[in-house]
């Protein structure tokens, strides 16, 4: 029986606890900070369970006295030594640990340290860029364990309701063949295949479908995701979405077992209960009410329609926008008719800049009239009808935008979303989700001139809208589905198309003709005629799930080695040059854009 090395740990610091009083252990971990107190030295000793103070004390061992002047922060440290419980007035409340503390008898460094580049000790964040170039060191500092950590214990979370609901976690290929998701692909350059490349998957979906082909009924996987795209705080190139497919199931069977997950997941990590059931919006009065599909429905500032009022005002500008096809839409801010005319002026400067709209109009119901630059524009019944359309009373601000319907829902989702922070309307600790349903299946993609389907090719139209698949597809609703927590999308699927004919009536609208169907999704065509049963599914992405329940700004935060903006990994110099040999053997010659 192989011997444990006398430097091997018997308990973690941060478990250690009054009753453990009088116990002799042997501790592992790093030091966080070294005091020196005329003799007494304290050391406060980490891990990945928390923090301990350690005492070194000439009087009772002067040999790890001696090792403990030595010491410096981030040193490799193990200390024997007894658990004493601290004096009345020594108790650290502040701390898990802080009724207790060890004395040492005997100490050893494991491994010296340098000075790090940046304090792991403090709370105060480091500059990102040196966070991240020394990922391996950020990763050591409490919040960055307590995140991990709690992706972990969601992981886990994840895996134990899934199981218990009969579902078989299933691992599909990182090596596929390039499919349209909607985002870039990486490329794999084959060298057994010359010519040849495998793509990384942006998402399993034509994998998982194939799978309830197989009969396999309930599948999932933590699956990695990546995508050749812009990032943003909530997209890396490379992610992990919850992955779940099941069949002979409706929409409703989908949409009960993501609510359970959901619930599972926030109750078993943080202890909070999410509502039961979700809230549920179709994706037309999502847009309706808050100009977005993925509407924060924290708080109020619904949006109202005022194109019946105005189409006959003498304001050119509701007019011009509302006979061209467009509307004229607004919000109402409560206390904002305080804002003076300066402030207005730079709300609209900015708006300008950040969307489309081409300006914004505005009522102040202040103390008297009301005060506006449009309201000579309107005549009393206009502006009385307005006012109560918009539920507005006296002290709040009308905001209003005319144009096209889908430049005043970006300008308007935008401002709403804004002006809550500013008004102090967000209420903290609050996890809102909601459902919205029947988003359109085509886009209409106006610099291509064709359709696009709005989130992929394979989703079932609902029955009702078979026959507009020929006639008019910009009608043709999806059985797809989001999840939406406090404004963010954090998950999509659908039911699927399980037929062939259903399928490349799809392909035809996307101008996808049958041989090139069968050229690049022909595996899947093939499935279809060998008994594929009704199946749908849904995607959560993990890292957006993870990022809520840590209460960070940015998924980078809940990742450990996650990329900079630029997609480049600061730690290691990904991506890098490669060697040409490398290069000659994948046949693949370079043509890089001369340098500036």
């Amino acid at each position: 029986m192989e011997q444990t090395a006398p430097w091997q740990r018997t308990r973690w610091c941060g478990e250690l606890r009054a009753a453990d009083a009088g116990q002799e252990l042997t501790l592992n971990g790093w030091v966080r900070r070294r005091r020196d107190h005329g003799g007494l030295i304290f050391v406060d000793l980490a891990d990945r369970t928390g923090l301990v103070q350690v005492v070194f004390d000439p009087s009772e061992a002067a040999e790890a006295h001696g090792i403990a002047e030595t010491l410096r922060g981030e040193f490799v440290l193990s200390v024997r030594g007894m658990v004493t419980q601290r004096s009345a007035e020594t108790i650290n409340p502040g701390l898990p640990t802080g009724e207790v503390e060890v004395r040492a008898r005997a100490a050893e460094v494991l491994n010296p340290s340098e000075t790090p580049p940046f304090s792991l000790a403090e709370d105060k964040a480091a500059e990102e860029l040196i966070r991240l170039q020394y990922r391996y060191l950020d990763l050591r500092t409490e919040r960055m364990q307590r995140n991990l950590k709690l992706r972990h214990d969601a992981a886990q979370a994840v895996r134990k309701y899934l199981n218990s609901q009969g579902f078989w976690e299933v691992e599909t290929p990182i090596l596929f063949r390039q499919t349209p998701e909607g985002a870039r692909d990486y490329l794999v350059p084959s060298r057994v295949n010359p010519g040849h490349f495998y793509a990384l998957p942006q998402s399993p979906q034509l994998l998982k479908q194939l799978l309830m082909v197989a009969g396999f009924e309930r599948y999932y996987q933590l699956a990695r995701c990546l995508r050749d795209e812009d990032l943003r705080r909530d997209r890396q190139p490379e992610h992990t979405q919850i992955d779940i497919e099941m069949a002979f199931v409706t929409r409703e069977d989908v949409l009960g077992i993501t609510e359970g997950l959901f619930r599972a997941i926030f109750r078993d990590t943080i202890g909070y209960e999410l509502p039961d059931p979700f809230p549920r919006l179709t994706y037309a009065e999502a847009m309706a009410r808050y100009g977005s599909d993925k509407p924060d429905i924290r708080y109020g500032m619904e949006l109202f329609d005022a194109s019946d009022i105005l189409v006959e005002s003498e304001f050119r500008v509701f007019v011009n926008a509302i006979k061209s096809g467009g509307q004229v839409k607004g919000l109402t801010a409560p206390g904002g008719a305080q804002w003076g005319r300066m402030e207005m002026d730079r709300m609209t400067e900015e708006l300008m800049r950040e969307t489309r709209a081409k300006g914004l109009a505005w009522i102040a119901l202040a103390e008297g009239s009301p005060k506006s630059p449009i309201a000579k524009f309107l005549s009393e019944e206009q502006l009385s009808g307005l006012i109560d359309r918009a539920a507005a009373k006296p002290g709040d601000m009308i905001l209003m935008v005319a144009d096209k319907k889908e430049i005043v829902a970006e300008a308007l989702d935008r401002l709403r979303r804004k002006l809550a922070l500013r008004l102090n309307l967000i209420p903290e600790g609050v996890f809102t989700p909601l459902w919205v349903l029947d988003f359109p299946l085509f886009a209409w993609s106006e610099d291509e001139g064709r359709w696009d389907a709005e989130h992929h090719p394979f989703c079932m139209p609902h029955a009702d809208d078979w026959g507009l698949l020929d006639t008019d597809p910009g009608r043709v609703r999806a059985q797809a589905y989001d999840v939406v927590l406090n404004g963010d999308e954090m998950a999509s699927g659908s039911i699927r198309i399980h037929r062939r004919d259903i399928q490349q009536k799809v392909f035809n609208v996307l101008g996808i003709t049958p041989d090139q169907a069968e050229e690049r999704f022909g595996f899947l065509l093939k499935a279809f005629e060998y008994g594929t049963p009704p199946h749908g599914g849904i995607a959560p992405g993990f890292d957006r799930i993870v990022m809520y329940l840590c209460g960070e700004p940015n998924i980078r935060e809940v990742m450990a080695f996650p990329k900079t903006q630029t997609a480049q990994c600061l730690m290691s110099g990904a991506p890098s040059v490669v060697d040409d040999q490398l290069l000659r053997d994948l046949h693949i010659k370079l043509d890089l854009p001369p340098e500036e």
